[in-house]
């Protein structure tokens, strides 16, 4: 009888588990959204910056740039530093998540959420 009641425990314990790794996601995904991390192209001419979740927040571009024969270059270093600005958000989240799931004991590897 009791055999049951260590099963039952064992399966609380799982639930507390889950229930802390639910609100330190959630913490997670509110400090994303306050990082900030900043993409760049044509050496620093456009800067783009974003949140850790990816959303675009600021956009410094030199006026060099503005030529108006070279308006496809000024498109294309603006649309290339809103990628780096994404890809180093991505890179940002990825980094953070795996320091929760070394945290909390986890395989690095682990997809979450589940």
């Amino acid at each position: 009888m009791l055999k049951g009641l260590g099963g039952l425990g064992d399966m609380a314990k799982m639930m507390k588990q889950a229930q802390e790794m639910q609100s330190k996601m959630a913490q997670m995904q509110e400090d994303l959204a306050s990082m900030t991390v900043t993409g760049e192209s044509g050496a620093g001419l456009v800067k783009a910056t974003a949140t850790a979740k990816g959303e675009l927040t600021g956009l410094e571009i030199d006026p060099s740039i503005f030529v108006p024969s070279e308006k496809e270059v000024a498109e294309d270093l603006i649309l290339a530093a809103i990628k780096d600005a994404q890809a180093r958000a991505s890179e940002r989240a990825q980094s953070e998540m795996q320091k929760l799931t070394q945290e909390m004991g986890l395989p690095a590897d682990m997809k979450l959420p589940f």
